[in-house]
């Protein structure tokens, strides 16, 4: 039997029956903060930005370590509330890549390269080391959280400009640079394991010598009997850099 209602009109936008087309889905945020847009252009201008952001959690991480950057405390450090800071960094990640990108942004980078390429490269390996000195934070961070924003980018255009005339192919230049970064991030950390834990080092060299007099590792003896006395730590990684640079510029076969 035929309902006494009248018929009730359809939502709009959304028809009636099988062919009734479905809502549209909002798009999906991106998952990097490089692809969101720090400002729409609408509204009162905001109070803070991310370069704010970024150096008052650099501030924090350089005087107590990473762990201790939390948005609670960057936002105590803005005179914000906590929750209004996730209006311009909506996830704890994105904040290390802010701060990973304003640290990439200390280089002092020339207008061109020299055109010579190894000591343009030690020149970058020096001001790399540097900045991981000012923040031990940091080499932690590159190697667990590699991220690319806009100063990171000019730094491996940078690099990539510096290694052309190398006439290495542009996946050689870019492996060449992860090789060049890996090595200083991995000294910069044993500096920093070094010297924290001077107890810990010299029961290590008191550990290897007593192995390498055993006699049953005479390669490691030969080493010990050859290597004189430790070197100071700028004048090892000025020797291991070169090494470096030489085998990640040498043409593959």
């Amino acid at each position: 039997m035929p309902s006494s209602k009248p018929p009730t009109s359809p939502e709009p936008g959304r028809g009636t029956g099988p062919d009734r087309p479905e809502r549209p889905t909002p798009p999906e945020a991106p998952e990097l903060i490089w692809l969101r847009p720090e400002r729409t252009g609408r509204g009162p201008r905001p109070a803070h930005s991310r370069a704010s952001i970024a150096a008052a959690a650099i501030g924090i991480a350089d005087a107590e370590g990473l762990d201790a950057a939390s948005m609670r405390r960057v936002a105590a450090a803005l005179g914000a509330g906590t929750m209004s800071l996730y209006n311009y960094v909506p996830k704890k990640e994105h904040l290390l890549d802010l701060m990973l990108d304003a640290a990439v942004g200390e280089y002092e980078l020339p207008p061109a390269p020299s055109g010579d390429c190894r000591a343009d490269l030690v020149g970058l390996a020096h001001q790399q080391l540097a900045i991981f000195r000012r923040h031990p934070w940091l080499p932690a961070l590159v190697l667990a959280r590699p991220s690319i924003g806009p100063n990171a980018l000019r730094y491996t255009d940078h690099f990539l400009a510096i290694t052309a005339p190398t006439g290495l192919g542009g996946g050689a230049r870019m492996e060449a640079m992860a090789l060049f970064n890996g090595f200083i991030c991995q000294f910069a950390q044993y500096e920093q394991t070094a010297a924290a834990g001077a107890k810990w080092q010299a029961e290590m060299i008191g550990y290897l010598t007593q192995a390498a007099m055993s006699g049953e590792f005479p390669n490691l003896a030969q080493a010990f009997a050859t290597s004189g006395p430790p070197a100071d730590p700028d004048s090892t990684f000025d020797r291991s850099l070169d090494r470096v640079i030489t085998a990640m510029l040498a043409p593959t076969p």
